[in-house]
């Protein structure tokens, strides 16, 4: 029985919008799979993990006959990607145990596992829902993304802090050396703070599949899970149940010892002075003296860089050292043409900030060169 007749690029496009969750290796074979809920004209594709679950619906089906079905979901995708063609004719069509899928003269026949086995996840209840632009959770997601720990035992540190306020959203990520925190404003008023932690795969998978757009973004928030519905896409995600640091008390409000400099021409010079620097702990010194800043590395077999870049500053002598992968991370996120760094002391933590907005932060603790 033939189930879905449509473009090769119809077809492909629910696939790969909830397919990204998908790990080769799985404990339970049937999570390598995508379900596909027919009814009508609608299909619905859904995948998970345990942890996180992806909906999508597409107008795909053929015939008014209800269908439930899973197939493998990297094979399935594999093979639409290496079909030729734009605009491809392609359908997939039960036969006993198996399920075809046919294009143009190719004919291929995959496995499926029972519908009724697949583990969709239970949706808890929502006590909190805010509705802001696409554009806006992205854009603070892409901002504070980079200073998730991996993999840390402080399982808190694994994900990101999505806070809601009085008429602002706002993201803070650390790993226990760097804090990202960013704030937007909303629509949205609550008569008490409200925070929940995104595991740090919840908020990768998000940045790919949130469109850069005006559209909006409904965020419900429970006690052990959230959920974010855009578009045709319903995304459902497993909270990290833990105490995330206070990060206000982390960022510094004395730093007096301030300078500007050109965004592109620091990641220049420090992606040349990362070269020679020692290849385990990539650590750059930096010596900020009036009117210059001065970056250093060496490593083992004596090799050194120098890099002189001329800044405006009048404040006395710092003599720092930085990890250069967490400065061209956050460096690498930014747009603005130049950014503002504050120090209190060589020992104290540095703030960056971007000269024409309070609503960045990122705070480095420096190391010993």
């Amino acid at each position: 029985m033939q189930f879905i007749k449509c473009t090769r690029e119809a077809l492909l496009k629910p696939l790969q919008t909830v397919g990204g969750i998908v790990e080769g290796r799985q404990t339970l074979p049937i999570l390598a799979n995508i379900l596909l809920s027919k009814n009508g004209d609608n299909v619905c594709f859904t995948t998970t993990d345990l942890e996180i679950q992806i909906k999508t619906n597409a107008n795909v089906g053929m015939g008014a006959e209800a269908l439930r079905t899973t197939l493998p979901a990297a094979k399935l995708i594999a093979l639409l990607n290496a079909i030729p063609g734009s605009g491809t004719e392609v359908s997939l069509e039960k036969e006993d145990k198996r399920v075809v899928l046919r294009a143009n003269s190719s004919r291929f026949s995959l496995a499926q596992l029972d519908a009724n086995e697949y583990p969709e996840l239970t949706r808890s209840d929502f006590a909190t829902e805010i509705t802001i632009p696409s554009s806006t959770l992205k854009h603070l997601m892409q901002m504070v993304h980079f200073a998730m720990a991996q993999q840390d035992i402080r399982f808190y540190l694994n994900g990101l802090l999505l806070v809601a306020g009085d008429g602002f959203i706002r993201a803070v990520a650390t790993d226990g050396h760097r804090l990202a925190c960013c704030d937007a404003e909303c629509d949205m008023h609550f008569s008490e703070t409200i925070e929940a932690i995104l595991p740090r795969k919840t908020v990768l998978q998000l940045m790919k599949l949130l469109p850069d757009s005006d559209d909006p973004v409904k965020i419900r928030l429970g006690a052990s899970q959230a959920c974010f519905e855009f578009g045709d896409i319903e995304f459902l995600t497993k909270l990290i149940d833990g105490k995330f640091p206070d990060y206000t008390r982390v960022i510094p409000t004395g730093n007096d010892k301030i300078f500007s400099i050109n965004r592109e021409q620091l990641i220049g010079a420090l992606k040349r002075a990362a070269i020679l620097a020692n290849e385990k702990f990539k650590g750059l010194r930096w010596v900020v003296t009036p009117g210059k800043l001065l970056i250093q590395s060496a490593n083992s077999e004596m090799e050194e860089a120098v890099e002189d870049i001329a800044i405006s500053y009048q404040g006395a002598e710092l003599d720092l050292g930085f990890n250069v992968t967490y400065l061209l991370d956050v460096l690498s996120n930014l747009k603005n043409a130049e950014v503002r760094f504050a120090f209190s002391t060589a020992q104290g933590p540095t703030l960056l900030t971007m000269p024409d907005s309070e609503r960045f932060r990122y705070v480095l603790m420096p190391m010993r060169i």
